[in-house]
């Protein structure tokens, strides 16, 4: 189905934002070029200003996502593991998106716990950190206690990503069916093809009962493997926006130095992973 800009105002402020944001961060000329100039308030003269950047574009990209949010960062991450699909530069870039996801204030994520699971997670858990010890593009992890003395993380979802991720998706696939339209040399890209998918790939990731399934079917798979340990899942304390899990302390498998601090042989780690 088309998708017109006109629809409603949250969605046409939205696409003004991004329009604005692609200009702002030097993209102009791709704005001009998907004749997307008029869904933007601001001038095209301004457009054009912004043109100027000492920059590169790998960067000027990676910024740009990073300030159109979440569903952007998320498509940013993805891309940054698809060498087949853009240049190096590109991914070396986009792949700081990884780990500079700015975490989102407690009270909204008290909020979103008491409204999942039935209370305020000062009553389900014996403790819990306000502070997240990651943050993700479409979700944070808090550090916890169970009131049995169990040490949990709880992966909580960002208030209101489901709505946000909607709008981003249905203007993402019309700005690429106008770069299927306008560009040619986007033809073997197949940009609506890619947004396609990652509409279903992030459509899976936002909903957490899908991944406490994936998690306890590995762990059953595996069961009898002594060298793979899975958290348990906590299933009373997890829905489809909260999901809470045995905490397991580790050593980032990136992180070759640390590995060997750690007194572990990377190349066995890779071939018990492959």
């Amino acid at each position: 189905m088309a998708w017109s800009p006109a629809r409603n105002a949250r969605h046409l402020r939205r696409y003004r934002e991004i329009v604005e944001v692609l200009g702002r961060n030097g993209f102009g000329q791709l704005v001009d070029l998907l004749a997307a100039q008029p869904y933007s308030a601001l001038p095209r003269r301004l457009l054009r200003r912004w043109r100027r950047t000492p920059l590169g574009a790998p960067q000027r990209l990676r910024l740009a996502l990073e300030e159109l949010g979440p569903t952007f960062i998320k498509l940013g991450q993805i891309l940054s593991t698809r060498p087949d699909l853009i240049p190096p530069a590109y991914i070396a870039e986009l792949a700081k998106l990884q780990d500079t996801v700015p975490p989102e204030p407690w009270e909204p994520i008290r909020a979103q716990i008491e409204a999942e699971l039935g209370a305020p997670p000062e009553e389900l858990f014996a403790s819990f950190e306000h502070v997240p010890i990651a943050a993700a593009s479409l979700s944070q992890v808090h550090a916890a206690t169970l009131h049995d003395g169990t040490e949990v993380v709880v992966k909580v979802q960002r208030p209101d990503i489901q709505e946000t991720i909607e709008t981003d998706l249905e203007i993402m696939l019309h700005l690429a069916t106008l770069m299927e339209r306008h560009i040619q040399e986007m033809d073997i890209l197949q940009p609506v093809a890619v947004v396609e998918e990652f509409e279903r790939s992030i459509k899976r990731e936002i909903d957490f009962n899908i991944e406490a399934a994936a998690i306890e079917r590995f762990g059953r798979n595996f069961q009898n493997d002594s060298t793979i340990y899975v958290p348990k899942v906590y299933r009373d304390y997890s829905t489809s926006k909260v999901l809470t899990m045995e905490f397991i302390d580790g050593v980032k498998a990136s992180s070759k130095e640390a590995l060997i601090n750690a007194g572990l042989d990377p190349k066995v780690l890779a071939s018990r992973g492959a």
